[in-house]
Parts: structure tokens; C-alpha cells; sequence
């Protein structure tokens, strides 16, 4: 059982909030106030920690930097909860190291839905550490598909990781091509938008996919957007390393020409459920696709960029997963998370 500290100066929220946390599942610490919330912490360590940025004696931007300052607290997942809408005081938050920073008043989803991604990060990077603490000194072994060795690995290897914030942009449409984009973790989505500023999702990466090669490929200007979904990590590859890679070694040139014609094949068939197919139809292949994109088969997209991919409205969207629910084809968790039931059946089925 994952244990969660929040500290929360409002008595009322404190509680509420609390009992909601471990309805679900979470064993919950609780603290009035900055200074008892870290010495708690320092006493029994917490799996997460949701914090007030208000508060008397120590405010939760002070609770941050004595975790970041401690190494026994300083991979501890943080959440802000906060009644300002400021940009200032959100970027404050952020440039100090906050994992989110979500707003009051707050859905519980909302908040449900960013414990479970923060803890689900943390799981999967410590399985990664174990992993690779596992392996023998001398093994040839790397961590990357094994398409992605030799000089590619050597160059991913040698760049620096770049932390992209969810929501940030990474390159926008019209901009001119400058270099390739690897996708170490997390997720990001591309989009393009009409006249009227409604977006159309054209395509999400996850990490171990690479992003921006086409443009690189047409020499041309990008002609769409790159959004990060959640908190990714980057590594860029200038466009002359990648032309002198594409140009040296032929498996990786076999490689990127393969995913071209993936990509073209996968835009074409979209462009053809979206012309042709139902609402319903349409709503099925897109969740069976995501769900051969995402590993652990839950899909984990908001509702407006799930509409977005599908090409409707966000109400259309949501009446059209409640039936899906009601015909015990998906289940939905409290955290916005679809996972398919019966893949087959939705597959399958004639609407």
C-alpha cells in the first residue's frame, strides 16, 4: 500500500481529501502546516507528497527545497495544491522541481489521476534501475529496441536528457526543421488545427519512438505540432549528425524508411475510418490502436485529446464510452483511465 503526506493547512480540505485518498486504496499522512509535514517525512518516508503552497511557519515552496536539499527525500514525487492561477507563481513552482501543480477548487479525478501517474513514473524507473544494476559489467545488452544500436546508440548515448513539461510545446508548426527528436520516457502527442483553432491529433509517441523525421526528410517546414502530454525526457539529435547517420549506416537509413511508410500507411488508414466509418467505429479502432501503443493496456489520454484523435466533439465522445461501459466492453477508473475488456468484441463488432 502506497503511503501519501498531505499537508494542508485548511482543516476542512485536509480531511475531505484525505478520506477520498483512502477510499482508494492510499494509507494517508496528514499534516497542518510545512514544518510538521517534514518532520513526518523525515520520520517515515512517504510514496508520495501533495502539499498546500499557502500555509503558516513554512510555505510548500520552503517543504520542496528541504526535499530537494535532503537525499533521503529528494526522488519523492511532489504535488502542489493551490488557490492561485498565476503563470508566475506556477512557473515558481515548477523551476523549483514540482512533479504537477493543480488548482482548487480540483477534481477528484483530476488529482486521482496525477497521484497515479507520478507513482507509476517512479515505478517504472525503479524497475529500470534494478534492471540494469542486474546486468553483468561486460554485457553487450542496451537498453533500446534492438534496432537502435551502433552509432545511433553511441550518439543517444553521448547527448544530453532533456526534461520537457507536460503541456510545453517542442516544435510548432511552421517552424524550420533544425534536429531529430528521441523519446527517452513519457508521451507526446502531434496536432494540427483548422482556421477556427479546433485541433486534430495526428499522432502519439511514447518513449523509445523518434519525432520530427519527416519534416527532416522533406527538408520542408514542419506542418504540424509537438506537445508533450505528460513530463517526457528528450534527447535531440542535430539535423547534421542525423544526414551524416542516414548516409553512413545502412540499417539505421533501412530503419527510418521503414517508419516513414508505417507512418504514411497509419495516416492513410485514419484518414479512412474518419471518412467512411461510424462514431462508434471510429471510437473502437481508436482505442485498440492506443492500446497496442501503451504497454501496460491502459489508456491514460484526456477526453478532449481523445476526441481530438477521433475527430469529434468531447460530448460525443463521452456518450459513446458510456456505451461502450454499459456494454461491458471498457472500464473506466476514477483516474480517467480506459482499459478494453474484451479487444476482441470491440473488434469485432458491427455497428
Amino acid at each position: 500500500m502506497k503511503t501519501i503526506l498531505l499537508i494542508e493547512d485548511n482543516q476542512g480540505i485536509r480531511e475531505n481529501t484525505a478520506e477520498i485518498l483512502e477510499m482508494v486504496g492510499y494509507k494517508v499522512q496528514t499534516a497542518e502546516n510545512g514544518k510538521i509535514g517534514v518532520e513526518k517525512s523525515l520520520i517515515n518516508k512517504p510514496d508520495l507528497v501533495i502539499c498546500d503552497v499557502m500555509m503558516p511557519i513554512l510555505d510548500g515552496y520552503g517543504v520542496l527545497q528541504i526535499f530537494n536539499t535532503n537525499p533521503k527525500l529528494s526522488n519523492v514525487p511532489f504535488i502542489f495544491l493551490t488557490a492561485k492561477t498565476d503563470r508566475n507563481e506556477f512557473r515558481k513552482g515548477m523551476d523549483l522541481g514540482a512533479d504537477d501543480y493543480i488548482t482548487k477548487p480540483f477534481e477528484e479525478s483530476e488529482l486521482l489521476s496525477a497521484i497515479e501517474s507520478r507513482l507509476k513514473r517512479v515505478s517504472h524507473l525503479k524497475a529500470n534501475q534494478e534492471e540494469e544494476a542486474s546486468m553483468p559489467i561486460n554485457s553487450n545488452h542496451v537498453s533500446e529496441k534492438p534496432s537502435k544500436k551502433g552509432n545511433l546508440q553511441r550518439i543517444l548515448s553521448e547527448r544530453k536528457i532533456h526534461t520537457v513539461k507536460k503541456k510545453q510545446y517542442i516544435y510548432m508548426e511552421g517552424d524550420n526543421p533544425t534536429r531529430l527528436f528521441y523519446i527517452k520516457s513519457g508521451q507526446v502527442k502531434t496536432v494540427r488545427a483548422n482556421a477556427d483553432g479546433k485541433e486534430f491529433i495526428t499522432g502519439i509517441y511514447n518513449g523509445g519512438d523518434f519525432l520530427g523525421y519527416t519534416a527532416l526528410f522533406d527538408s520542408c517546414y514542419y506542418i504540424d505540432s509537438a506537445v508533450a502530454l505528460v513530463n517526457s525526457e528528450l534527447i535531440y539529435i542535430p539535423r547534421t549528425e542525423f544526414e551524416q547517420l542516414l548516409l553512413t549506416d545502412h540499417e539505421m537509413s533501412e530503419m527510418f524508411v521503414k517508419l516513414l511508410a508505417y507512418q504514411v500507411e497509419e495516416r492513410e488508414q485514419q484518414l479512412l475510418v474518419m471518412a467512411y466509418n461510424s462514431l462508434r467505429r471510429r471510437v473502437a479502432d481508436t482505442l485498440l490502436r492506443l492500446q497496442n501503443l501503451d504497454s501496460d493496456k491502459v489508456i491514460q489520454l484526456s477526453r478532449d485529446d481523445l476526441a481530438a484523435m477521433v475527430g469529434t466533439a468531447t460530448e460525443s465522445l463521452i456518450r459513446t464510452l458510456s456505451e461502450f461501459k454499459l456494454d461491458g466492453l471498457i472500464e473506466m477508473s476514477t483516474s480517467g483511465g480506459i482499459h478494453i475488456l474484451h479487444p476482441d468484441k470491440l473488434r469485432r463488432a458491427h455497428w
